[in-house]
């Protein structure tokens, strides 16, 4: 990607340390998968196309770019064909039947990939795909799991991108308990077999370190800055509506992290409290009765007899959500855990050839 044409504070402002080619040739044996979601970019197909290819042209191992074409219908698919058909055969490109959304998009290239590190980023260019060696060299030296990019100098709107952004990611830290100053950035870099654990439903592909934690340690995870251009071509997909679809999935988030192996102390605690409330108020009323008074036509009666009825179903709701998780762990043959793949590592339940007995 040409970006002489920017101006020269920003390019300072974004100039970082690239690894050297002997770093990176030091690294242990690898394979990388570049995954790119891309929606009427038709502006920008072959730009992205040409930035990856530039800015992995030297990296010493095998690699790959996954384009995935998002439903578009203003001719990005037949731009992405077209481009790579003549740079070659390491750049594949998936077409969706229709739009699926960035979230459905992401998965399909992540399962379509074979790296055993996996890249992913926006396909409008505002992410700079000469950043991901750099990434994929601190997450093999340093053995994580994840590398996210922080944008510390974002090229946005003030109003339509900064301050929403800049919410959402107070309100993900809070809920999620992750540290990260940026966690809207696509370009992320994730040790394959770990993010292959998680699938990415709805609009989840911007709490990926979220449901990473769920399989992974946070301290196995990391950030750092990269670079990030203002738009070049072509029109934003995002707008302020965005800011509202993450507090629901907010909430989805907070009940998977904190309650999805255990959801009968989620909808039990409720129901317990609410069933309490309710008891008091009929109660109350009971001691009214029988002291004389004309109870009949009070709201707390009515207000009452619904909470305890309230609380009775989260109860009973409670209990059938702990039913159905039974059903998964041991029908489904899920574990409530992951162990992390490694030298000398194993599968539970399968001992090596040559374990033994003590005694």
């Amino acid at each position: 990607m040409n970006y002489a044409s920017l101006p020269e504070a920003v390019l300072a402002e974004t100039t970082v340390e690239e690894p050297a080619v002997g770093e990176l040739a030091a690294l242990p044996a690898h394979s990388l998968s570049v995954v790119v979601p891309m929606y009427n970019e038709v502006e920008n197909a072959t730009a992205l196309i040409d930035a990856v290819q530039a800015a992995l042209a030297a990296y010493p191992w095998p690699w790959e770019l996954i384009v995935v074409d998002d439903g578009s219908t203003d001719g990005t698919g037949r731009t992405l064909d077209r481009r790579a058909r003549e740079t070659g055969t390491h750049i594949r490109v998936l077409h969706l039947a229709r739009n699926f959304r960035q979230t459905a998009a992401m998965q399909a290239g992540i399962d379509a990939s074979r790296g055993d590190v996996v890249a992913t980023l926006d396909g409008d260019l505002q992410n700079d795909p000469a950043d991901i060696p750099r990434m994929v060299a601190r997450l093999l030296a340093e053995d994580l799991d994840m590398v996210a990019g922080w944008r510390r100098q974002r090229q946005d709107g003030m109003f339509l991108r900064k301050i929403p952004s800049m919410l959402a990611n107070r309100l993900i830290r809070r809920v999620s308990g992750l540290k990260f100053q940026d966690l809207g950035c696509s370009l992320k870099i994730f040790r394959g077999s770990v993010l292959r654990q998680v699938r990415l439903y709805g609009e989840m592909h911007r709490f990926i370190p979220a449901w990473l934690a769920t399989v992974t340690s946070p301290s196995r995870m990391a950030e750092e800055p990269v670079r990030h251009h203002a738009r070049r071509a072509g029109s934003s997909k995002y707008g302020i509506s965005r800011t509202f679809r993450v507090l629901i999935d907010l909430l989805a988030i907070h009940f998977f992290l904190r309650f999805g192996t255990r959801p009968g102390h989620f909808f039990g605690g409720i129901g317990l409290g609410v069933l309490f409330v309710g008891s008091l108020m009929l109660a109350y009323m009971g001691v009214l009765k029988l002291t004389g008074h004309e109870i009949g036509t009070r709201p707390m009666l009515s207000l009452g007899f619904f909470l305890v009825l309230g609380g009775v179903q989260l109860l009973t709701t409670g209990v059938l959500a702990e039913l159905l998780m039974r059903v998964y762990f041991d029908v489904g043959r899920a574990r409530p855990y992951r162990v992390r793949a490694g030298e000398g590592s194993e599968t539970p339940g399968e001992a090596p050839a040559e374990a033994g007995w003590h005694g």
